[in-house]
């Protein structure tokens, strides 16, 4: 699945991984249950809910899309520690070319393996990636039941808040 990446992002959503559906389809976050383009519109990032196949338009709004591990998998917890540690050089390298102003990780595994810190919080962290600022979101899968739709957004909000400022 492609990066959506252009210089001068005021942010971009890095997914952990592509799911299956999306890998078939090459949108981000196309899953039934995802709740990505619900939460962003509510949050305010988008004047209306974009659906997946319209997901370029996000980047006239100042945001992009990436995901840490390019293998597409059913569910991210197929993922390993170390297949994060192992994709975070290009990550690396592609943030550090597109130089948005904040990396939004959706989730914690990717960013803790990447940093090898595991007392993590959300929002703001301290340690940046390259010359993007870091910021962790709950990830918007439907399998994700720690966070309600109204968490998410509240969650996305904020860091919408953060990256106008």
């Amino acid at each position: 699945m492609q990066d959506l990446i252009v210089p001068g992002l005021s942010g971009v959503f890095c997914g952990l991984n592509p799911g299956l559906r999306a890998a078939a389809s090459g949108h981000h976050f196309e899953g039934r249950g995802n709740r990505f383009w619900r939460a962003i519109h509510l949050a305010g990032f988008t004047t209306q809910e974009l659906k997946p196949a319209e997901c370029a338009r996000l980047l006239d709004d100042g945001f992009g899309l990436a995901t840490v591990v390019c293998r597409p998998t059913a569910s991210a917890g197929e993922l390993s520690r170390q297949e994060y540690v192992d994709a975070s050089a290009g990550l690396l390298e592609r943030i550090d070319r597109f130089r948005p102003k904040y990396i939004a990780f959706l989730g914690k595994d990717a960013y803790a393996a990447m940093s090898d810190r595991k007392d993590l919080g959300w929002g703001l962290q301290p340690q940046r990636l390259g010359a993007s600022k870091v910021w962790l979101l709950p990830n918007p899968s439907g399998r994700n039941r720690s966070f309600s739709l109204a968490d998410l957004v509240d969650a996305y909000r904020a860091f919408r808040l953060a990256a106008a400022g």
